[in-house]
């Protein structure tokens, strides 16, 4: 069941994010202004067309958050690798890789390794400090 009185906080959040009035946010969202006014002081419960125009227009929205105010606002994204972007396991067109002077080892020029960060597809990554 959601909670009026914390779903008008939230949409008081998102109006403040966004610097909007409560009724240049119906103006946006294409509602009565009166909808906003009956939300924000409570009398009424959203509708579910309300919410989905939230979140349509308002893609950094997270739904559980708007409702329950589970999650983060604005929402935390994960960005997907574009196949043409290089990364560092990816091999050149040709075939070719692009050699590069050896490390010199630490007796040789008196530096230390500091840290190896190791990253992963999904992400992640592994730190390791010496």
């Amino acid at each position: 069941m959601i909670n009026v009185e914390e779903f008008a906080k939230r949409l008081n959040i998102i109006m403040d994010f966004y610097q909007l009035s409560a009724a240049s946010l119906a103006d946006k969202i294409e509602v009565q202004r009166s909808s906003i006014s009956h939300l924000l002081s409570g009398r009424n419960k959203p509708s579910l067309e309300f919410v989905l125009k939230i979140l349509k227009t308002f893609p950094e929205v997270e739904l559980y958050w708007l409702l329950n105010g589970v999650g983060n606002f604005p929402k935390t994204t994960t960005t997907k690798s574009n196949q043409d972007t290089p990364t560092l396991f990816s091999i050149e067109k040709n075939n070719t890789i692009e050699k590069t002077a050896p490390i010199k080892t630490t007796e040789e020029n008196n530096t230390e390794i500091e840290r190896i960060v190791i990253f992963f597809k999904d992400g992640s990554f592994k730190n390791y400090s010496s």
